[in-house]
């Protein structure tokens, strides 16, 4: 009975190869797969609870690299293994040589372009001002640059093996990407502006910008367009290109902020309240624990008033801080100049008549004429 039942799967054939041949080749793929899956979910779970307990990064990326693990390329290559133990042709073991590069390659180039993912993100994470990553331009750019090069490495490798000519594969591909690049200037003149944005920092997300007539904060910077969100409340997209050929004012690297202002006062001040005026609105910036003061002049006499001129630094950023303290000088100012009993000049124009001209008698011969016909 067990020999009419081994001979039943050795004398029938499929495809030129016995039955008792499948059936280990579908033996041993089952087995390979089960094995493999098992073992990497072993090892897995074992780097996941260290890199849980906090034992370094290192254990973390090789958790999250092994989860790039795809079922998928297991399944593929457990197939191959039973495919391997099947009483091929010649012409046919070299194909299945061929798709074990390929599925190795796939499975290399997804932990490999995880591995990249995590070792950028780490690296903007550190020189990051704030400590937290941020989807810059360079980050985009660098994380988009890497797994390119990375797939194309691999792409030619398979295809290499797999017994394309690469030489006249890449030449095509050089070909072709000139034909493309001239299509999309445009577009690739503001990628290559966002790198500019990220080498250069003019501004970064969070920073509060001036462009032209434009004013906003700093939303997001991508590859083609940064957006800025305005004082309105509207979101503002400009084309990269557009933002580097603009004189851009930042001001949330402000730090201090100097202010000049002037006031008037009329020409009926003597020269006693100049001074005095000039002294106090010294003493009043001085009293100001924000601002510091730099100077306050009588500047000129002006065509209807005398002219002062005061600046001072204000030591916060803030606009806000700015004109709270302003708004308290100027309050200040006026109390003073009531106090001098001065006055603050608005403009005018006064106009001195040298002579008039003489009277002519021709109205008094109008009366005359006038007195004639009434009589």
């Amino acid at each position: 009975m067990t020999e009419d039942f081994i001979g039943f799967f050795t004398a029938h054939t499929i495809l030129g190869i016995s039955l008792a041949n499948w059936v280990l080749a579908f033996l041993a793929a089952t087995l390979s797969y089960l094995l493999t899956t098992t073992a990497i979910r072993f090892v897995f779970r074992k780097v996941q609870a260290r890199a849980s307990a906090g034992n370094g990064h290192l254990t973390y990326m090789a958790s999250e690299v092994l989860a790039a693990t795809s079922t998928t390329l297991l399944l593929l290559a457990s197939i191959l293994v039973g495919i391997g133990l099947l009483d091929l042709p010649e012409r046919w073991l070299g194909r299945v040589s061929s798709l074990w590069f390929v599925v190795a390659a796939l499975q290399v180039g997804l932990w490999t372009n995880r591995a990249l993912a995590l070792g950028l993100h780490r690296y903007f994470s550190r020189h990051n001002a704030t400590g937290t990553f941020q989807a810059s331009a360079l980050a985009t750019l660098s994380l988009w640059g890497v797994k390119v090069l990375l797939w194309a490495v691999i792409l030619l490798a398979m295809l290499s093996n797999l017994g394309v000519n690469i030489t006249a594969f890449v030449a095509s591909l050089g070909v072709g990407g000139i034909a493309v690049a001239l299509a999309v200037q445009n577009i690739l003149g503001d990628v290559f502006a966002s790198l500019s944005i990220a080498v250069d920092k003019p501004f970064e997300v969070g920073d509060f910008i001036v462009v032209g007539t434009l004013a906003g904060t700093v939303e997001h910077v991508g590859l083609k367009t940064t957006r800025i969100r305005s004082l309105g409340g509207e979101q503002i997209v400009m084309a990269n290109a557009d933002m580097i050929g603009s004189t851009i004012q930042n001001y949330k690297r402000l730090q201090e902020r100097r202010v000049v202002f002037e006031f008037r006062l009329t020409y009926e001040c003597t020269s006693e309240q100049i001074r005095q005026i000039t002294q106090r609105v010294e003493s009043i910036i001085k009293n100001e624990k924000q601002a510091r003061f730099d100077r306050c002049h009588f500047r000129s006499f002006g065509e209807s008033a005398l002219e002062f001129e005061t600046v001072y630094i204000v030591l916060d950023a803030s606009y806000n801080v700015y004109m709270d303290v302003q708004q308290r000088i100027n309050l200040a100012i006026m109390e003073a100049v009531a106090e001098l009993d001065a006055t603050f000049a608005f403009p005018a124009r006064t106009v001195h008549v040298a002579s008039l001209p003489e009277p002519t008698a021709q109205p008094a011969r109008a009366q005359t004429s006038s007195r004639a016909q009434h009589a």
